[in-house]
């Protein structure tokens, strides 16, 4: 058999072993949907992440630049409420206010994965499920006749699984910091709420939190470029 006859062969057995390289393609970005629950945290509720808890959702895209570090950005609706009632604080003048609100936020995120996340290039260590951790900042708004505007920090954790190729689902807890002490102020009504025993505290106290636990769910889109390693060394 003729020379050519071999390079064609070799020619044809690099193509299919690229075969299985470009169906293992990883992809740079992510896009989808979040919703979960939210709770605000503040003059009328101190320390309890589980009370008050209203609907929230959302959109989220994300980067990977790589196995281990993403980021992150979104855009979500919550409503959040709070009451003095049944508090064991005592306010001045026995006074008890309530409130609820929308807000809207919009923030960027820094994440890192615990493990390499991916379900592909086992021979990397990569794992379908990694737990993570996130930092970033944003902005919140809620409208009223109150209306606040405020600029947040996140800090949270999540878990994330690769449900099947380019398919994700996460599940994750975040609190925000707010550097103010309106969110619970709407009108005349709970004017309480903002620095009740006047004590002008630093940005760290007596400013207004909120969290949200939500499920997200996204797809896998823009594939990264990879090429075969001996595709380069191909002659016909």
């Amino acid at each position: 058999m003729s020379a050519t006859f071999f390079r064609r062969c070799r020619v044809v057995l690099v193509l299919i072993a690229c075969i299985p390289a470009l169906y293992a393609q990883e992809y740079l970005y992510e896009i989808g949907g979040m919703a979960g629950v939210a709770n605000y945290m503040g003059d009328a509720n101190k320390t309890a992440i589980l009370k008050g808890l209203n609907p929230g959702l959302g959109v989220v895209f994300r980067y990977n630049a790589n196995f281990r570090v993403a980021f992150k950005g979104e855009l979500a609706w919550a409503k959040v409420s709070g009451s003095t009632n049944g508090l064991s604080n005592v306010f001045p003048g026995q006074a008890q206010a309530s409130f609820e609100r929308n807000l809207f936020e919009l923030g960027g995120q820094y994440e890192f994965n615990f493990f390499p996340y991916s379900d592909k290039f086992a021979y990397l260590n990569t794992k379908r499920i990694s737990p993570y951790l996130l930092l970033g900042a944003g902005a919140t708004i809620a409208p009223g006749n109150e209306t606040m505007v405020s600029m947040h920090i996140p800090v949270g954790v999540g878990i994330k699984y690769k449900l099947k190729n380019r398919i994700n689902i996460g599940l994750e807890f975040s609190v925000r910091k707010l550097f103010g002490d309106n969110l619970d102020v709407t009108d005349e009504s709970n004017r309480l709420l903002d620095d009740p025993y006047g004590l002008n505290s630093s940005m760290w106290k007596n400013r207004d939190w909120y969290s949200s636990w939500m499920l997200s769910v996204t797809w896998d889109f823009g594939p990264r470029n990879r090429t075969c390693n001996n595709a380069k060394n191909i002659s016909f």
